[in-house]
């Protein structure tokens, strides 16, 4: 079992291997309820894992429906009313198991019952695993754009277990590698020369490549937010690729995986930061190879900037009406960039729209 150590609100521990309850048990001592929330496509693994946990405490089961879906304020409204139903108390808790969607509702969900109560975090995917449930951020989506609505709630302890990825479908372990490779670009060269060495390993659940770069990238945001947990400064570098990203989410009406957004938003953010002179065409080129050959998207439509560009003005780094990108003019060399004009945004995004 490796152990990962986070200081922000509060220190708590990421455990990465075999998921075991017995590191759960203690925290659990004053507690008499715990609260499983869980998207139906995995119930039947939730339902083995709550009878082998052989917990003392009172479980009640929320089954969530699926994918950002659940992110929404009416899934949040159904989880008060049955945490109500059941008497939760300050004292009791509460587990998200699944996906990065799943665990930033059940993290908005602990933030706001009783304004606050302790949380568990079991991430089952890639995404999930290096960074949703990892560094406090809980939200929901509302139709005007996503994770608008939440608050910084970290959890007690976040578990890792890989063999969680076994039974993911390939295209979203696919989807999760970007949010890795965005860790390399930000921190970690070592990532990229590890999809560069031999990026099929990296499609392989049980390869120890995967294993490599989930750790290494879990330890990447750990970093981060034990320095800034609520974004006054450095955190803003974990949001590289995702000012596209999440324009190109909400136009999709959240279809689109959210690596998949992440992808297109990291080459853009490359294109633009060549566009405006902090970086060169090879660094670009690097981007579109590295996502490229683990068959993650590089473009967009070409049809829909000027409704990208107004999502893109929603966005939570927006300051004074202007738009603000994370940049890099090379590896682990971060820029700002603060009221880009729509000119630059627009040469940028021909580069990578069909």
């Amino acid at each position: 079992m490796k152990k990962i150590n986070i200081s922000a609100e509060h220190k708590y521990d990421v455990l990465i291997g075999d998921l075991d309850v017995g590191n759960l048990k203690p925290l659990l001592k004053d507690c008499s309820k715990v609260a499983l929330l869980y998207p139906a496509e995995i119930s039947e693994v939730v339902d083995k894992i709550s009878a082998e946990w052989d917990l003392q405490q009172e479980l009640v089961m929320i089954e969530l429906p699926e994918g950002e879906s659940q992110k929404s304020a009416e899934v949040l409204i159904e989880i008060w009313n049955t945490l109500s139903a059941h008497n939760f108390t300050r004292r009791d808790w509460i587990i998200g198991i699944g996906g990065g969607a799943t665990t930033d509702l059940a993290g908005f969900a602990a933030a706001s019952w009783l304004r606050g109560v302790n949380w568990a975090s079991v991430p089952t995917t890639v995404a999930g695993m290096v960074d949703a449930a990892i560094g406090g951020k809980t939200g929901i989506n509302i139709p005007a754009g996503k994770n608008l609505v939440g608050a910084f709630h970290s959890p007690q302890i976040v578990f890792v277990d890989p063999n969680f990825l076994e039974t993911l479908p390939i295209d979203e372990l696919r989807s999760g590698l970007a949010e890795i490779i965005k860790c390399g670009f930000i921190a970690d060269e070592e990532i990229l020369k590890i999809f560069e060495a031999d990026s099929q390993k990296l499609l392989q659940w049980h390869s120890p490549q995967l294993l490599e770069v989930i750790q290494r990238s879990i330890q990447v945001k750990a970093d981060v937010v034990s320095a800034d947990l609520k974004e006054a400064s450095l955190r803003e570098i974990l949001n590289y690729g995702h000012t596209l990203g999440h324009a190109i989410e909400a136009v999709e009406e959240f279809t689109w995986r959210h690596g998949d957004a992440v992808s297109v938003g990291m080459v853009f953010a490359a294109e633009l930061a060549l566009q405006v002179g902090f970086c060169d065409q090879k660094f670009v080129d690097r981007h579109r190879a590295i996502l490229s050959s683990v068959a993650l998207p590089i473009s967009y439509k070409k049809s829909v900037l000027p409704e990208l560009i107004e999502r893109m003005g929603r966005d939570k780094k927006v300051r004074n009406g202007q738009l603000r990108f994370v940049l890099l003019e090379n590896v682990e060399k971060i820029k700002r960039l603060e009221g880009a004009s729509e000119a630059d945004l627009t040469i940028a995004y021909e580069k990578i729209s069909i």
